[in-house]
C-alpha cells in the first residue's frame, strides 16, 4: 500500500505540473493576442483526491481532501491586476451566475446558483455561510462496499458537516483540527455548534428542494440504468 500510494501521489503532483504549464500557455497566448486584460480566465476543478487520506482513495467523500478545489479568477479589466483572496464558501453552481455578472450578462431566473460577481469586485460583502455538499448516490469509486453511503452536508468556513440517511455522521472542527482526524458529531461539548450546522444544512436543502432521499429511490424516479454496484456503465 506505501509503495502504491507513492507512486499514485506521485503521478497526481505530476499531472498538477503539466497543468500549470497549461495554463501558462494559455495566459501567454492571451497576451500575445492583446486579450489578457479584458478575458475571464478561470481554473477550478470539479472534485479533488483523497489520496489515501481517511483511508479512502478518489473523489465523492465529504473529507476535505475530496471537496476542497481550487477556484482561481482572472480578470484584469474588472477585478484589477493586484490580486486578491477571498474567504468565502462557493459552490460549482455559483460560477455560471457569476461569469455572467462580470460580464454584464443578466443571470436567468432558472439559474440554481448565486451571483457573486460583486463580491468580487468589493461592490458587497461575502455574505455566504456555508457551501453545500453531497453524495445522492454512492457508485463507481466509492460504492457500498468500500463504505460508500448517501450524505449531505455544509462545509462553513470554520467546520465540515454531514449527515447521511441514519442522521449525523461527521463533524469536524477545521480551525483546530484541519486534517479531520477527531470526529466531534455527537459530543455534548460541541451540541450547539452542531445544531447550528444542522440548520445551515436545513436551510440549504430547503433552498435546493432536497428531499434527502435514498439513492435507490432516485435510480428509480428518474429511469437511470445501473450495474450492481449502482453504477451508470460508462460503456455499453
Amino acid at each position: 500500500m506505501r509503495a502504491r500510494a507513492k507512486k499514485d501521489i506521485a503521478g497526481y503532483y505530476a499531472h498538477i505540473a503539466a497543468l500549470d504549464d497549461c495554463v501558462g500557455w494559455v495566459n501567454e497566448t492571451l497576451k500575445e493576442c492583446g486579450l489578457q486584460d479584458n478575458t475571464i480566465l478561470v481554473f477550478t476543478s470539479d472534485h479533488g483526491d483523497m489520496l489515501y487520506s481517511q483511508g479512502g482513495r478518489k473523489k465523492q467523500q465529504p473529507w476535505d481532501e475530496s471537496i476542497k478545489v481550487p477556484f482561481l479568477i482572472r480578470y484584469p479589466a474588472v477585478l484589477g491586476a493586484g490580486g486578491s483572496r477571498l474567504d468565502m464558501p462557493f459552490n460549482t453552481p455559483d460560477i455560471m451566475p457569476t461569469l455572467l455578472g462580470l460580464s454584464g450578462i443578466d443571470v436567468p431566473d432558472t439559474a440554481e446558483g448565486e451571483d457573486y460577481s460583486g463580491v468580487l469586485t468589493g461592490r458587497e460583502k461575502a455574505g455566504n455561510d456555508a457551501a453545500l455538499i453531497m453524495c445522492p448516490q454512492p457508485f463507481g469509486q466509492w460504492i457500498r462496499r468500500i463504505g460508500g453511503r448517501e450524505f449531505r452536508g455544509v462545509r462553513t468556513r470554520r467546520y465540515t458537516y454531514t449527515r447521511d440517511l441514519n442522521g449525523p455522521w461527521l463533524l469536524y472542527d477545521n480551525a483546530k483540527d484541519p486534517y479531520q482526524m477527531n470526529n466531534l458529531c455527537n459530543k455534548t461539548k460541541y451540541a450547539r455548534v452542531q445544531k447550528q450546522m444542522e440548520a445551515i444544512l436545513a436551510r440549504k436543502l430547503k433552498e435546493t428542494n432536497d428531499q434527502f432521499l435514498s439513492g435507490p429511490e432516485y435510480i428509480k424516479k428518474w429511469g437511470y440504468v445501473v450495474d450492481k454496484n449502482g453504477t451508470v456503465p460508462y460503456t455499453k
